[in-house]
C-alpha cells in the first residue's frame, strides 16, 4: 500500500474515530489521538462475547499475572498470544477486543477491532492482531492488516500480525502459567531454591538440593521462578528434570 498524500490523510489521528468500552461498562468514543492509554488498558472488550450451543470457536478467559484481570481470548491462537505476554516481563497491561477503529483507507470506510492491546512497562503501546497461519495471504485479511498499521504507526503504537511461535515455546509457556500465581506456591522456600539454582544447573539439581521436602513441593516452585523470569531456562525444548536453569542476570 503506497504511502502519499492521500493515505496520510486517510489515517490521520483526527479521521480515525474509536470506540472503547470504559471499565464501568460504558462505551465512549474519541479521536483516535486523544482515546486515554490508560482507560483502554483498563477497560473491557468493546464486542460483546456471544455464548451459544454449537460454537465453533474455543472462547474463555484467562486470569492474567501482569494485572491480576481477567482477559477474553476468541480462539485457541489469541490464548496462546495473551499466555506469551503475560509471560513476557516487559508487559503492565493486557487488554483484549480494546476498541474498534473507523476511518476510510482513502477508498472505503473501514471498521476493525484489533485482537490485544499490550502496554510495555517503558509506556511503549503494541496492538495485535491475531490470525490463522492459513488466512495470512488472504488478501482482504492483508489490506486490513496494512490499513490498520497505518493508523496504529500515525499514534506512535507498534502494530503486530501473530500467527503462532515455536510449539515447543508456545506449550512450555502453556504449562508453566500454571504456575503463575505466587500464593498457590511455598513462598517459604523461594529464598532456598534460588540458592540451589545458582549452584546446580538443572531442575533435578535444584530439587536433590532440596531433598529434604518433597518435590511436589519443590518443584512448583521452581516453575513458579521460571514463569516470574528469577529463573531461565531453554523453552524450545520440553521441560523435564535435565532441563539446564540459571538464575537471571
Amino acid at each position: 500500500m503506497g504511502t502519499g498524500a492521500g493515505d496520510a490523510d486517510a489515517t490521520d489521528c483526527r479521521t480515525v474515530r474509536v470506540t472503547y468500552r470504559r471499565a464501568n461498562g460504558r462505551l465512549a468514543e474519541a479521536e483516535l489521538d486523544r482515546i486515554p492509554v490508560d482507560e483502554v488498558a483498563g477497560g473491557l472488550p468493546v464486542r460483546e462475547f456471544r455464548w451459544y450451543r454449537g460454537r465453533k470457536h474455543y472462547s474463555g478467559w484467562y486470569h492474567a499475572s501482569t494485572t491480576g484481570r481477567m482477559v477474553a481470548y476468541e480462539s485457541r491462537l489469541e490464548l496462546a498470544r495473551i499466555l506469551i505476554a503475560d509471560f513476557a516481563g516487559d508487559i503492565a497491561e493486557i487488554a483484549a477486543q480494546p476498541f474498534q477503529l473507523v476511518g476510510s483507507d482513502g477508498t472505503r470506510i473501514r471498521r476493525h477491532v484489533p485482537d490485544l492491546f499490550l502496554v510495555h512497562v517503558d509506556g511503549l503501546v503494541t496492538v495485535v492482531d491475531v490470525k490463522a497461519p492459513s488466512r495470512m495471504k488472504d488478501p482482504k485479511v492483508i489490506a486490513q492488516f496494512d490499513w490498520t498499521r497505518q493508523v496504529c504507526s500515525r499514534r506512535g503504537w507498534v502494530y503486530e500480525t501473530w500467527s503462532g511461535a515455536e510449539p515447543a515455546v508456545v506449550e512450555n509457556v502453556r504449562f508453566l502459567a500454571g504456575y503463575r500465581r505466587r500464593d498457590l506456591v511455598e513462598t517459604s522456600l523461594i529464598a532456598r531454591v534460588m540458592e540451589a539454582a545458582a549452584d546446580q544447573p538443572t531442575i533435578g539439581g535444584v530439587e536433590a538440593a532440596l531433598a529434604g521436602h518433597p518435590h511436589e513441593i519443590v518443584r512448583p516452585v521452581v516453575l513458579h521462578l521460571v514463569w516470574s523470569g528469577q529463573l531461565v531456562t531453554d523453552l524450545r525444548s520440553p521441560l523435564t528434570r535435565a532441563s539446564r536453569i540459571r538464575v537471571a542476570a
